[in-house]
């Protein structure tokens, strides 16, 4: 540990979601030293979310030691562009769909500490890098598997920004061209589309419409099926279920076969609330893997899930990026 890191031993980490913004005071070793939460859509504009954000702070700052304890500020964010430091017209924030807002600098005038911003995803793979199962990688993909599919690709051990800070949508590579689902980004075919947990649950009800193969799933309301249900169908043993896993990891392993084209991973680390289905969605995820890719990289590359486990990981994620200033 550094002087700095002695004098200052703790960074903020923010996950803000599009329901609830998390924070964490996290010291070097990845241990959460006090956590509080606000409602990120409960305010009417930026500045007074800030303003209840930083009130909120302010009360677990004082339970380190005040803010000289506190060497900087990170946050995991949709549409967050680190080069900027802002949010970029994201389309699940109220606050923040219209244009782009300045976050990072409103936080940093408001507490008097450097603050960075970047995507979650990126957020994501910086947090394996440092706290998780990427640490001693210089070259991996973190693909994150929520309500969207999201990617941070780091490279010769540097995460891949682009020229405008926004490179690294793997989510939005098309997989289907001739009748592809409707994406939220506004085309067709999308990974994301297939491959979330939104997928999965239209994944789970085409093949309730499309087939007569018994299964528990059909005891429930299509329009209310998760991703969680078809988890415990599958579970317990669910023919139907798996099946949906099957399609699933089928069509990520041949995405990851392509992603390994552009910059030969040691590993792809898969965050999220779906990879709790396991080996379910692993293993067919590693067979369309090895169908799929290119002999030169076939073999190489581990299928790993994530190290930070728990409602902490996107937090931990975020306090990352703080270390990173």
């Amino acid at each position: 540990m550094n002087s700095e890191e002695t004098l200052k031993p703790y960074v903020i980490g923010l996950d803000l979601g599009g329901t609830n913004s998390v924070f964490g005071i996290v010291d070097s070793r990845g241990e959460i030293k006090a956590t509080t939460a606000i409602k990120t859509q409960g305010y009417d504009n930026v500045d007074d979310y800030v303003a209840a954000a930083v009130d909120a702070l302010h009360v677990i700052i004082d339970q380190v030691g005040g803010i000289d304890k506190i060497k900087a500020m990170g946050i995991g964010a949709p549409n967050g562009n680190y080069y900027k430091g802002t949010i970029e017209f994201a389309p699940n924030l109220s606050w923040g769909h219209s244009g782009i807002v300045p976050l990072a600098d409103m936080f940093s005038k408001k507490l008097g500490i450097p603050v960075a911003l970047t995507n979650d995803a990126n957020a994501a793979a910086i947090g394996e890098m440092t706290y998780g199962v990427a640490r001693g990688m210089k070259n991996f993909i973190v693909i994150t598997l929520g309500t969207g599919v999201g990617s941070g690709i780091v490279v010769n051990g540097q995460l891949l920004y682009g020229s405008d800070g926004f490179a690294g949508e793997l989510g939005h590579v098309i997989m289907c061209r001739e009748n592809g689902r409707s994406c939220g980004c506004g085309r067709s075919g999308c990974l994301e589309a297939y491959c979330s947990a939104t997928g999965v649950a239209r994944t789970a009800r085409e093949m309730l419409n499309t087939t007569q193969e018994p299964s528990l799933l059909r005891e429930l309301k299509p329009e209310d099926i998760t991703s969680l249900d078809v988890s415990i169908a599958a579970g317990k043993g669910d023919k139907l279920a798996k099946d949906i896993y099957e399609f699933t990891g089928e069509m990520l392993g041949e995405a990851c076969a392509n992603f390994a084209a552009f910059s030969a991973p040691e590993a792809f680390i898969f965050f999220g609330g779906l990879t709790k289905a396991g080996d379910l969605l692993m293993e067919p995820i590693k067979r369309s893997y090895n169908e799929h890719v290119l002999k030169i990289y076939k073999g190489k590359a581990m299928f790993l899930i994530s190290g930070l486990e728990g409602s902490s990981a996107a937090v931990l994620g975020a306090s990352a990026v703080g270390w990173e200033i």
